[in-house]
């Protein structure tokens, strides 16, 4: 496994709004995708993605209300298999519709949980 860069940042919070709006107001970003009150993801202009959810959002909700950082791979499945085989925790795994992007979550030592992710848009050429 060769992990190519951190390329998410995913975060849970009971403070959606002031979330949404420091990304927008603060950081100068637009959001990609929103589901009002809910859900919004933000694309940075180098192709990291930030995502913010709220709590009651039905999306992720095995996540803490902490950060939660992606390590981008090139096959999810097979990084996995790997740590796995290291004694790795793993909590979640999803994949987007067509498959563009894959993901799992795991636990690290640190308690935390992490994601190890592959978006087909970030291949390389």
């Amino acid at each position: 496994m060769k992990v190519r860069g951190i390329a998410w940042l995913g975060v849970r919070t009971e403070r959606y709004d002031a979330m949404t709006r420091f990304y927008r107001e603060v950081l100068g970003l637009e959001p990609r995708f929103e589901i009002a009150g809910q859900f919004s993801v933000f694309d940075l202009p180098g192709g990291d993605r930030a995502e913010v959810f709220a709590v009651t959002a039905p999306f992720n909700q095995h996540f803490p209300a902490a950060p939660v950082a992606g390590f981008l791979v090139d096959d999810v499945a097979a990084a996995r298999a790997e740590m796995e085989a290291k004694g790795v925790e793993f909590v979640h795994q999803g994949e987007s519709e067509g498959g563009l992007v894959a993901w799992a979550h795991f636990r690290a030592p640190d308690g935390n949980l992490y994601e190890i992710t592959h978006r087909k848009d970030l291949d390389a050429d």
